[in-house]
């Protein structure tokens, strides 16, 4: 045990005794730790404003056995673009719940850090409604959970996609559609995001395909989570 320091994200953070707070921090080298910032809801504490979620800091903690314990918090990006927007608040809220669930506790992941710093730089320069679907479906592709997009789970076809199947875990052409419809729009959509043409598919103009792919990157995470997304339920899942 000992001072350790580190750079991370904040996820979320709920209150402890009168004047602690716990914070959940997702870190680079670390992955999740759980920490306790004391005396940070006072008004004269000296981080209190950089330990907010989605704050961006390089932060200095004592390992303790259960929970670690907050030094030191300095800011290294605060994302305003994200703070003065209530859905680019929500957006922001749904990938942080999202990596909340996915990960466990001190194991590192220096992808998905990578992946949601960029996720969140990019929210806050440009806010487009494939942004969260796009990194709901890279985590579940970090996570080994890949959809199949680029021919039919079943029957390796790669014309007439038209459907995609949340037990099948992909799409599914005419001859074997079931779950939900896709018209040709969200299917290219969905390939794009998933085939590294993430620039091309935030390029295009918004359209029902756009909300049809927003629905079906939440209803895929959820189905892994086996859970509802709370920070979603602001929004319309339509």
């Amino acid at each position: 045990m000992g001072l350790y320091r580190d750079e991370a994200i904040v996820v979320r953070t709920y209150k402890l005794g009168e004047a602690d707070r716990i914070v959940v921090l997702f870190t680079r080298d670390r992955g999740k730790v759980r920490a306790v910032a004391k005396g940070v809801r006072k008004t004269s504490s000296r981080f209190g404003a950089r330990l907010e979620p989605m704050s961006h800091i390089a932060v200095q903690l004592y390992e303790g056995r259960e929970l670690d314990t907050i030094t030191q918090a300095e800011s290294l990006e605060s994302f305003r673009g994200l703070r003065d927007d209530l859905e680019r608040i929500t957006r922001s809220a749904a990938m942080l719940e999202a990596v909340d669930h996915m990960s466990q506790e001190r194991e590192r992941n220096t992808k998905l850090y990578t992946m949601l710093v960029g996720a969140l730089r990019t929210l806050a320069q440009h806010d487009h409604p494939l942004i969260v679907p796009a990194f709901f479906f890279k985590l579940l592709a970090l996570e080994g959970l890949r959809p199949m997009v680029e021919a039919c789970v079943i029957c390796g076809r790669e014309d007439g996609l038209c459907a995609f199947d949340l037990d099948e875990g992909g799409l599914l052409c005419v001859e074997h559609r079931r779950g939900t419809a896709l018209p040709p729009e969200a299917v290219a959509l969905l390939q794009a995001i998933l085939g590294g043409r993430l620039a091309s598919a935030l390029a295009q103009p918004i359209t029902p395909a756009t909300t049809e792919i927003e629905h079906l990157a939440t209803r895929s995470m959820e189905h892994h989570l086996e859970r509802r997304l709370r920070s979603v339920g602001v929004l319309d899942r339509g």
